[in-house]
């Protein structure tokens, strides 16, 4: 199912996949396996293989009843996409999720991207994240026209430390986000939640 989220850049989220393969630091303290274990302890079917990488068959073809317009975090239990194979995905929407920022990023390629999203690390074991690595990748968004989002400090109190980065809240997001629903509906796909197109699923790749 899609379920709401308090995640604050999305309105629900959505896991055709869960788990994961580890494949840098940035995993180290991964707030989805914490929670997948959680989930198992509970006796969760979807989380019958732990956090190994698992299809939900009965999930993948749930957009196509949705019909209100939504912001959909594909993936928040799993990875999807690599960057390089995410400029190819037809999506109306495509995002980098820097989350954990961990270390400067002094080439972030954002050509074919539409929206940046950074957020330092929480939880135990938060590793701490510097404002100037958070600033040149927003000055890289607005040289490019790459809307920004600034989630979070992070921290192990991260609603104390806040999300202010030089004075102000970064909630940027594209313009194909932000339109007003269609008016036009032959194109849009029909359940008892409102108008959706499917194209306007916004896609995740692997945090970098």
């Amino acid at each position: 199912m899609a379920l709401d989220s308090f995640i604050e850049w999305t309105d629900s989220t959505w896991n055709p996949v869960t788990g994961c393969t580890k494949i840098s630091p940035g995993c180290k303290h991964c707030y989805a396996e914490r929670m997948a274990t959680r989930l198992v302890g509970m006796g969760q079917p979807r989380y019958r293989n732990g956090f190994e990488v698992t299809l939900q068959p009965d999930l993948v073809r749930l957009p196509l009843r949705w019909r209100r317009p939504r912001v959909i975090f594909v993936n928040s239990m799993s990875d999807l996409f690599h960057i390089e194979r995410l400029r190819a995905v037809p999506a109306a929407v495509r995002f980098l999720s820097l989350e954990p920022l961990l270390a400067p990023i002094s080439s972030l390629p954002v050509d074919g991207i539409d929206w940046v999203i950074v957020g330092g690390e929480s939880g135990p074991g938060a590793r701490p994240m510097a404002a100037d690595w958070v600033r040149q990748i927003r000055n890289r968004c607005a040289r490019d026209g790459v809307a920004f989002f600034f989630k979070q400090w992070g921290g192990t109190r991260k609603k104390q430390a806040g999300r202010l980065l030089d004075g102000r809240t970064w909630d940027e997001m594209p313009a194909s986000v932000l339109r007003q629903p269609w008016e036009d509906d032959s194109r849009l796909i029909s359940d008892d939640r409102g108008p959706m197109r499917t194209t306007d699923l916004a896609t995740r790749p692997c945090s970098i």
